[in-house]
């Protein structure tokens, strides 16, 4: 009779354990779509800072500043010390150029 109602009662709780295992798969596929969804945007920003970061170094007159260029969504951030305005406004001129950029931030701080 124990027996029986032990039967029973892991019966009755399958389907409740059936359910968990479900919202688990569940959870794990949205999560997991959730990192391949940011895998992508993070790959993206770091091609797009990979674009204006050669763009910048094929420019002559830029080649040998040290610009740190951040990248998120399409916005560019440029940021370091430059020797005038004329080379901060050059570098944002150029970055403006990249496919791919929809807005640069320029916090270029020029010496002079």
């Amino acid at each position: 009779m124990k027996t029986m109602l032990v039967v029973l009662s892991l019966l009755t709780a399958l389907p409740a354990f059936a359910e968990e295992d479900r919202m688990s798969m569940e959870q794990a596929k949205e999560k997991a779509k959730h990192a391949g969804v940011e895998a992508k945007r993070a790959t993206k920003n770091a091609a797009l800072t990979g674009k204006v970061k050669s763009a910048l170094a094929a420019d002559v007159g830029l080649k040998t500043v040290k610009i740190d260029v951040d990248s998120a969504e399409g916005v560019v951030t440029l940021k370091g010390n430059v020797d005038s305005q004329d080379t901060s406004r050059r570098a944002a001129a150029t970055a403006k150029k990249v496919s791919g950029v929809t807005e640069v931030r320029n916090e270029l701080h020029a010496k002079n």
